[in-house]
């Protein structure tokens, strides 16, 4: 069962290099976010690029390089780290994504509006 202003999917569900866009309710605000896998590891972000606020994806779920190693804004092509969030390219180098909470409970991932 999902907990308000909480999102989960099974863990075996995100294979390693794939990600999965998200909504939360947070503060009686709608949120979209997605989680990344990312060398094993569950990371999530807000859907939103720091530079004009726009989403990273402009096709659903399409955040990473055809190499996997970065996500890429797809309105000015900053690219981002996916384990950290950080902007190391683009009009908004130095920056970083908004992160959420991720947290394994069982066999699911669960991600939680709260931004650590």
């Amino acid at each position: 069962m999902t907990a308000p202003g909480e999102w989960r999917c099974r863990a075996a569900d995100l294979g390693p290099g794939t990600t999965a866009k998200l909504r939360l309710m947070c503060g009686g605000r709608d949120l979209e976010g997605f989680l990344v896998n990312h060398e094993g590891v569950y990371h999530a972000y807000v859907n939103r690029c720091p530079h004009v606020g726009t989403p990273l994806d402009l096709w659903p779920n399409e955040f990473l390089s055809e190499d996997g190693r970065v996500f890429v804004c797809s309105t000015h092509g900053a690219l981002f780290e996916p384990d950290t969030g950080h902007c190391v390219a683009g009009p908004c180098a130095g920056d970083e994504l908004t992160r959420l909470v991720v947290r394994h409970d069982g066999d699911d991932v669960v991600v939680s509006c709260h931004t650590a």
